[in-house]
């Protein structure tokens, strides 16, 4: 556990609430004032929920799935000095082209929020003749420019790495089909300039476990650790009363991340306060984003509840990721490089 750290991660202010003594399962706990983004956080938007967010200048900036009264979902720039109280811009992110030409998605959905060298990039989910990829970049959170969609339909829950590697972007996402997707694995893929998408390869798929039986979908942004790139990300169950999603973590190989090294058979999360099992989507953990300090092995992660708030819950990484170790369960499907 001592050898065990964080690479490259110093956010030294990020919310944070202390364990509670009494803790069940994975050594993860909940914001004791869940949930922190509620109804109605914004003129014109009924919910926020499936958020990204980032250090930024001192204090957090985040990228919000804001569902309109009119029931279109459009991405929402948000600010906070402490991570927990946001404030949210009356206007939809006004996306262009490279031109300076407004060009705005259909619908856009689920944003994920990567720092890749010195550029932000947000991914979401949108209309591309059928749910796809969409993605943009920015500098300041000014200027919002339109990049090419890495993927065909049908896609979602794509999120970039964090840092290039072997010279490449590197994208994680989850092939799916025109309706809610009864199926769903995670695959890598690759570009040398966010234009040209290949070299695909499988990372792992949907479990035997309960709570990842019927599909799986990324997460937050993968973190790099001393033991390999932490995932933390969402397995979904079919039940008489509908879906379930609940969050799992699994560490993927540093340098070929489609070979997953430890899978987690016990779920991180799973809907059991009133904000995830309540709402407009019922029973709904959803991850999109963590904060995490290396000089603390602190962790904040964000995820969205029954799609109508955010919540927020907290862990050690060290313990997170000796807790994964402890109780992985891998197959065959998840330590092959993933080509046939």
């Amino acid at each position: 556990m001592s050898e065990f750290h964080l690479i490259e991660q110093g956010v030294s202010n990020l919310p944070w609430q202390d364990r509670p003594e009494k803790l069940n399962g994975a050594p993860i706990w909940r914001y004791s004032q869940n949930p922190v983004i509620g109804r109605n956080p914004a003129e014109g938007v009924a919910r926020i929920f499936n958020s990204a967010v980032v250090p930024y200048e001192g204090e957090f900036i985040g990228v919000f799935r804001g569902e309109q009264i009119n029931g279109i979902p459009y991405i929402y720039l948000g600010r906070s000095k402490d991570g927990i109280c946001w404030t949210f811009d009356k206007n939809k992110i006004p996306f262009e082209d490279e031109d300076g030409n407004p060009f705005m998605p259909v619908y856009a959905y689920d944003p994920r929020l990567v720092k890749v060298e010195d550029v932000y990039y947000i991914i979401w989910c949108q209309d591309f003749y059928g749910a796809a990829i969409g993605m943009a970049k920015t500098t300041d959170f000014k200027r919002f420019v339109r990049v090419e969609n890495p993927f065909l339909p049908f896609n979602r829950n794509a999120v970039l790495f964090p840092r290039k590697l072997h010279g490449n972007f590197m994208m994680l996402s989850r092939p799916s089909d025109s309706g809610h997707t009864p199926f769903g694995d995670i695959f890598v893929s690759e570009s040398p300039d966010l234009v040209y998408w290949g070299k695909h390869r499988h990372v792992m798929g949907k479990s035997e476990e309960w709570w990842q039986s019927l599909k799986i979908g990324g997460g937050a942004a993968p973190i790099e650790t001393s033991e390999g790139w932490l995932l933390i990300y969402h397995g979904v169950s079919n039940t008489c009363n509908g879906y379930v999603y609940s969050i799992g973590g699994a560490i993927l190989d540093i340098d070929e991340p489609s070979k997953v090294k430890y899978r987690c058979e016990n779920y991180l999360l799973t809907p059991e306060e009133w904000y995830e099992e309540r709402g407009f989507v019922p029973n709904v953990t959803f991850p999109c984003a963590t904060l995490q300090d290396a000089g603390t092995n602190r962790l904040a992660i964000y995820y969205g509840a029954a799609d109508s708030y955010v919540g927020l819950a907290f862990a050690y990484a060290d313990e997170l990721v000796e807790y994964i170790k402890e109780h992985s369960v891998v197959r065959e499907a998840d330590v092959e490089v993933g080509v046939r």
